[in-house]
């Protein structure tokens, strides 16, 4: 009887155990089947469009917006944002920094564009554009430049935002992202303070979301984190978001750029 008690107790204690790992790996494989016809390749494709179409009041193109690399390069480039620009004198992510250049070389309005709910007007061109920008540099590593005195700074004031608590549930970016092993129903969730663990998390977005047909930029996830939170919403290109984006995207120095993927 002792021996049959002990052999069920060590079969019932292994079933979680077993039954997460096949979440997980249920999880994986669905990513993997999705990912061969993943719809974001359709966003690329706008976004490559709209990069050499002359649009906007003045009637050009974007060919020649400096991402960081000069003007016009964009390989390689999304996998050193955000970074800091002399002409703006500030810190920009990707999208804020395509939102200077649609509006100083296109003539849009970009106090406009960035008051546009996401997945609409010009802020849907902004996330077709970044999520082709993104695909240029699939496969690259991960390597944000911290010489400029206010990468520095960002780098700093996004790691403060991250651990900070706040907010009616008195949560933090650290309380789902700051350790291994953490999960919420049947979705893991990356560690975002190191390798490779931000390799998975930042450097998986802009990202395809199936539940709910949409494709989902930085600035939209880091915003929808913000309601999760229960905080105020961030303002679009805000320094708070462009501070974590710097401060996730150091921590992820090393690894490879695998968006724009897919996701639940």
């Amino acid at each position: 009887m002792k021996r049959w008690t002990l052999a069920l107790a060590a079969t019932l204690i292994s079933v979680p155990a077993l039954a997460q790992k096949s979440a997980a790996d249920g999880i994986a494989e669905y990513r993997a089947m999705l990912a061969d016809g993943n719809p974001a390749e359709l966003f690329e494709a706008k976004g490559e469009d709209l990069w050499k179409q002359k649009r906007g009041p003045k009637n050009v193109s974007l060919e020649k917006c400096d991402l960081g690399k000069g003007p016009g390069v964009v390989k390689g480039a999304f996998v050193e944002l955000p970074r800091y620009f002399a002409d703006t004198k500030q810190v920009q992510d990707l999208e804020s920094r395509l939102v200077t250049c649609m509006e100083t070389l296109q003539g849009f309005n970009g106090a406009e564009i960035a008051k546009t709910p996401f997945g609409r007007g010009e802020m849907a061109n902004v996330t077709a554009l970044a999520t082709w920008i993104a695909a240029e540099s699939r496969g690259l590593k991960f390597n944000l430049p911290q010489s400029h005195e206010q990468e520095k700074v960002m780098y700093e004031v996004g790691k403060r935002i991250f651990y900070m608590r706040g907010g009616s549930h008195d949560f933090s970016c650290a309380s789902c992202h700051g350790e291994d092993g953490k999960r919420i129903r049947l979705q893991d969730l990356p560690n975002l303070t190191k390798n490779p663990g931000d390799g998975i998390g930042f450097a998986a977005w802009p990202a395809y979301r199936v539940s709910n047909g949409q494709m989902w930029s930085m600035q939209l996830r880091l915003n929808d984190c913000y309601r999760q939170q229960r905080f105020p919403a961030p303002l679009f290109g805000s320094e708070a978001t462009v501070a974590l984006g710097t401060f996730m995207g150091v921590n992820a120095k090393g690894a490879e750029n695998i968006a724009p993927a897919i996701k639940r």
